[in-house]
């Protein structure tokens, strides 16, 4: 099942939703020593990899962060091949000052802003929203 690509359908349809708890943004050397079933997400670099993980989780590894987040995620199916709708949602979240890191995954694009921004970018995002047209 392909994902939605039409710009004005996910803008219109894209409900953000607030996912309960705080998220946290980790580098380890080796991840293999890390259950994959305890990982939001991953991503290797040359320097580490990178893990997304709750932050009570990393609190249990002992694992080092400095970023504390929420993770809201757009429930609508988007594409891959999608186009306009990260610069769309971040363009708006930058306007009203909240820095987000985005994951794009197969259903749906999940982004991560700083905890005390978490009710403003809600707010912003059901706006872009709510004021898309199809």
């Amino acid at each position: 099942m392909s994902g939605v690509t039409d710009i004005s359908t996910l803008l219109k349809h894209m409900t953000p939703h607030l996912q309960e708890g705080e998220y946290v943004f980790c580098t380890v050397s080796n991840p293999g020593q890390i259950d994959l079933q305890d990982v939001i997400g991953t991503f290797r670099e040359k320097e580490g990899t990178t893990l997304i993980l709750s932050r009570k989780t990393a609190d249990r590894l002992q694992l080092p962060y400095t970023y504390i987040a929420a993770w809201i995620t757009l429930t609508i199916h988007s594409s891959l091949e999608a186009v306009g709708l990260t610069a769309a949602f971040s363009a708006a979240l930058a306007k009203a000052g909240i820095s987000c890191n985005v994951v794009a995954a197969y259903y749906h694009d999940h982004i991560f802003v700083a905890t005390s921004d978490a009710d403003k970018a809600m707010q912003t995002l059901k706006s872009l929203s709510t004021n898309a047209s199809l």
